[in-house]
């Protein structure tokens, strides 16, 4: 694959169900020059195969296989560090469950040429998370709330996994130093960018529950993302 200057980063572990269709719906949304990567955590369900096949007939398609799950962090590091290998000017993480719609993409890339963090929020003035009861609407946006209000971030959804980052912002990050292996990382490179000087952008957009496969997401996350929160406001990071 040559160097692409657009590249959406798409972790995998066990989306045998989605990941054809993920990388046909990147590749749809994406200029000729960009592309997709997907790294695979060697899941059991034969998903590195199926991306394998798909990558074999498209040569925009990449795989990083990595020898086994170490958390959705450790996974998007790797990804990082292998799209800034592969000359990235721009990389998008995003989902592979369709939770993030990769119509969206020109947006988040339109966004991130006047920042350098484009973030795809629920909580800005036209996003949307339709199909959620409001108990969840609460905690998440009470969770949000107390991030910004402890840690002191302008961000209004700083959990949120739709992001564009520029190459400059993932250099200025410091990815060896992120200490989060699990989703509380979302958090931690909102507030690496934010300490960092960094400029971030929030776009609405709509967050669908995914429609194939079983949802990662635990009870243990939100006591994960509490103590990320207190240890990146009051440790030493």
């Amino acid at each position: 694959m040559a160097a692409p200057e657009i590249l959406a980063v798409v972790p995998t572990y066990c989306e045998k169900d989605n990941a054809a269709a993920m990388a046909a719906a990147v590749l749809a949304n994406m200029p000729p020059e960009g592309g997709v990567l997907f790294a695979d955590d060697n899941s059991p369900d034969g998903t590195g195969d199926i991306l394998d096949s798909v990558a074999a007939s498209e040569p925009r398609v990449s795989v990083l296989h990595r020898p086994r799950k170490e958390g959705l962090g450790r996974a998007y590091v790797a990804a990082f560090r292998h799209a800034l290998s592969m000359g990235a000017e721009r990389v998008i993480q995003m989902d592979c469950d369709f939770s993030h719609d990769p119509a969206d993409i020109p947006r988040l890339v339109e966004a991130s040429q006047t920042a350098d963090v484009a973030i795809g929020s629920r909580y800005v003035k036209g996003g949307a998370t339709p199909g959620w009861p409001f108990r969840r609407r609460l905690v998440s946006r009470f969770g949000g709330f107390v991030v910004r209000t402890v840690t002191g971030m302008p961000v209004r959804d700083p959990t949120g996994g739709f992001k564009c980052f520029t190459r400059k912002a993932l250099e200025a990050i410091d990815l060896g130093s992120v200490a989060s292996a699990g989703y509380s990382f979302q958090l931690e490179m909102n507030w690496r960018a934010w300490k960092a000087g960094l400029s971030i952008r929030e776009i609405p957009i709509t967050f669908r529950d995914r429609k194939a496969g079983e949802s990662k997401i635990t009870a243990g996350i939100a006591v994960e993302s509490l103590k990320t929160v207190f240890r990146l406001r009051f440790g030493k990071c």
